[in-house]
């Protein structure tokens, strides 16, 4: 089914632009594709497939335009409109047993014509009243429900995340450009007992570690792997490529592009 008239739209609180999922969201790609990647598992999405991000997780995208455009529906439920459809709609859960941070939905007619419903929406100077978005949601839901009941585990737990092993979790997701609150949060922690953790687990302070760890990687990219500064500065994540370029001819005694250039 094509949507030729509907562009990208948002429902419900907007998204953090961090590398976390601080709510879950339906996202629903009309136009270009998009590549995820978790620490764990790579994703990718093509128009026409949608999908559940799951709050408190780790994800990184790269978008790719189509013809000059990107299009998506993005529509968060956040915990506070989940709390408010549970006492509308009560539903039995019990302990979740997906893992992944997206979860693709089989294929719903329900869904198809839901997605069409929002055109009048946004055409034109029309704009969608917040008591109407919340029922727009709620109809979501409702779908999503009866299309796969088991994400009401989903949906429904609003726990923190159980404390773990700290330094396979560190191990695995260094890379992602997250706050040192974040990083407690997800292993289970108050930050004082993470930096208290990291300190007996490491020998060394989280963000010295940090730094650290992502240069070595960063190093390892560009020599062995004959990646870019440029391309390898994000992916390891830091935010600016003069931060990253000085921290590493710090470390290393040697530019990044010098050393390409050594290494060629």
């Amino acid at each position: 089914m094509k949507f030729n008239n509907i562009q990208s739209c948002h429902l419900g609180p907007e998204i953090s632009p961090e590398q976390f999922i601080p709510e879950h969201f339906f996202l629903y790609l009309l136009k270009g594709s998009m590549k995820a990647f978790d620490g764990q598992k790579h994703y990718d999405m093509v128009p026409g497939d949608y999908c559940i991000a799951r709050k408190n997780h780790l994800i990184r995208y790269t978008k790719y335009k189509e013809e000059g455009e990107f299009e998506k529906i993005i529509i968060t439920l956040d915990e506070p409109f989940l709390k408010r459809f549970l006492e509308r709609h009560p539903v039995e859960t019990r302990p979740a047993t997906q893992r992944d941070t997206f979860l693709f939905i089989e294929e719903s007619r329900l869904i198809k014509n839901y997605i069409q419903s929002l055109e009048p929406y946004y055409t034109g100077d029309l704009q969608l009243e917040e008591s109407f978005a919340d029922i727009k949601r709620e109809e979501l839901l409702i779908i999503l429900l009866k299309s796969e009941p088991e994400l009401a585990n989903v949906f429904f737990y609003f726990g923190m995340p159980s404390k773990i092993e700290l330094e396979a979790y560190m191990n695995l997701n260094f890379r992602f450009n997250i706050s040192l609150e974040r990083f407690a949060f997800l292993t289970g922690r108050s930050l004082s007992s993470f930096k208290r953790d990291f300190q007996k687990t490491f020998g060394t302070n989280p963000g010295n570690w940090l730094k650290k760890k992502r240069l070595e990687d960063a190093y390892f990219r560009i020599t062995q792997q004959k990646q870019k500064p440029g391309d390898v500065y994000l992916e390891v994540g830091f935010e600016d490529f003069s931060h990253f370029s000085f921290a590493f001819k710090k470390e290393f005694g040697e530019a990044p592009s010098k050393i390409i250039l050594r290494s060629a």
